[in-house]
């Protein structure tokens, strides 16, 4: 005879469990290691979680990619298969580009332009991950993205050959743009592929930058603040539902913390990293030449965004106009 599965084996069988106690676990699943500030504010996050709730809800943190790699999160999710997740809003283009906004390079040029970006997309992108079955937790960006190369960059026709390290869509097309050869490679992947000669040029953040140690297989970084593309933390609906009202509450009241609390940390590790790469690699101004081409790159990007995003598009630039 067959048994009829309990809501205990129900949750269980989705990522995320009850004992006899009422205590609840989920497992997040992130792309980051340990010593990332976005993995070490997940953690503080799961702490406040734990907290809120007296224990009863808990957040087991399986970083760097340990339990899925970072395309496989959030379908992870939606199947059930972990209960929360971290990815790169971007990575998501190819599937809606609202996404994928915070990726178009020279769109914005700050911290400040950045949030009231932010402010405009979210409830695009809430409502896309409601479609999914998945609750948007809070989100938090990078620091400025940046090029970090083996060799100076004057002009554009530098980059034609070069392989760059790419990691989406949009990463890819400025690359191609760029006539550059672009190559997808996984942050956690980065040392091992520059020092086997797989790519010659990153653009990235100086703090993935200082956390792969650059200096020790690229000699420059130009600084270009190009884009602050976001991670974001999501669980999913049924696990979300699952919970009592006061746990929901809880869980949101510390994603607002963290959210908060992740943006302070992206800023101050930009300061941070971009100080200490400049003890140990050349720092470079792009020239006049390469910022206008760059721009120019740009503003085709945006151009081709908006019109594949529509109206919902023309509203998200609007708002930083």
């Amino acid at each position: 005879m067959k048994k009829a599965l309990t809501t205990a084996g129900i949750l269980a069988a989705m990522g995320f469990a009850t004992t006899a106690s009422a205590e609840t676990t989920w497992n997040m699943a992130t792309p980051y290691p340990e010593a990332e500030f976005h993995t070490q504010n997940i953690n503080r996050f799961a702490e406040d979680v734990s907290e809120m709730t007296g224990g009863e809800l808990n957040i087991t943190i399986h970083s760097g990619q340990s339990l899925f790699k970072h395309p496989e999160i959030r379908r992870a999710v939606r199947t059930g298969q972990v209960a929360a997740g971290e990815i790169m809003m971007s990575n998501l283009a190819n599937e809606d580009p609202m996404y994928s906004v915070d990726a178009i390079p020279f769109l914005i040029d700050g911290y400040d332009k950045a949030g009231a970006l932010w402010d405009a997309q979210r409830p695009f992108v809430e409502e896309r991950m409601a479609d999914d079955g998945l609750v948007l937790l809070y989100a938090v960006p990078w620091p400025g993205q940046g090029f970090f190369t083996t060799k100076e960059i004057n002009d554009i026709s530098d980059m034609e050959g070069v392989r760059f390290r790419t990691y989406n869509s949009m990463t890819e097309e400025m690359a191609t743009l760029m006539e550059a050869t672009p190559t997808t490679v996984e942050a956690v992947e980065i040392p091992q592929a520059f020092s086997a000669g797989v790519v010659d040029a990153m653009v990235t953040s100086a703090a993935t930058g200082h956390r792969t140690e650059a200096w020790e297989f690229s000699e420059y970084y130009y600084d270009l603040q190009a884009w602050l593309p976001k991670n974001m933390i999501f669980v999913s609906q049924d696990a979300f539902d699952a919970l009592p009202e006061e746990q929901q509450k809880a869980v949101l009241d510390a994603a607002q913390e963290a959210e908060t609390r992740g943006w302070e940390m992206s800023e101050a590790v930009f300061e941070e990293s971009t100080a200490d790469l400049g003890e140990r690699m050349t720092i470079l101004e792009p020239s006049d030449t390469l910022r206008q081409q760059l721009n120019e790159i740009g503003k085709t990007m945006a151009s081709e965004w908006s019109e594949e995003v529509g109206p919902d598009g023309q509203t998200v630039l609007e708002a930083i106009e």
